[in-house]
């Protein structure tokens, strides 16, 4: 199987709809690994509170949004960098449940860690997920973060992952 053909998109107002249908359509699949994002969060007028207070924080710089879409424009996932300052950033990224397993989340993380560099100035990332999750654990191995420290994330064992030079 070879790198998947996709592409990542800035979050814009106009997405709204299809990532609210993306998120209501995976929820269940995010639940068994995340906190389920709440009844409030899949209703028109509070996804759409939601999707502006994410454009604000966008906006600011704090944080980069994106969609990863495939070769037709339908939406795999979402990767995003949050609180970037100083150079650095979170990493975070649900691939939906249709996209799994097929290299998606590993080829978005390589090119958001590419853009992390060259568009955002970046220099740094950094990465939790709990220790059980050997998916996303790999996901990040495969695009050169390396352990850095065991946490405890949602009350359960985690890891954090760093990755310092991004870019090229």
């Amino acid at each position: 199987m070879g790198t998947p053909v996709l592409r990542l998109e800035r979050l814009r107002a106009d997405h709204a709809e299809a990532v609210l249908a993306f998120e209501a359509e995976n929820r269940e699949y995010f639940a068994r690994s995340v906190p389920d994002r709440g009844d409030a969060y899949f209703t028109p007028a509070g996804f759409a509170g939601r999707h502006h207070a994410l454009l604000a924080e966008q906006d600011a710089g704090d944080c980069h949004f994106h969609l990863v879409l495939d070769e037709e424009g339908t939406i795999l996932g979402r990767i995003n960098l949050m609180d970037a300052a100083a150079g650095t950033a979170e990493l975070g990224y649900r691939i939906g449940e249709r996209a799994a397993g097929k290299g998606v989340a590993t080829a978005a993380v390589g090119e958001l860690c590419r853009v992390a560099g060259t568009s955002y100035g970046l220099v740094s990332l950094w990465a939790r997920t709990t220790a059980d999750n050997s998916a996303s654990r790999t996901v990040l191995e495969r695009n050169g973060f390396e352990l850095t420290e065991q946490i405890t994330l949602m009350g359960r064992p985690g890891v954090r992952y760093a990755r310092v030079g991004l870019g090229g």
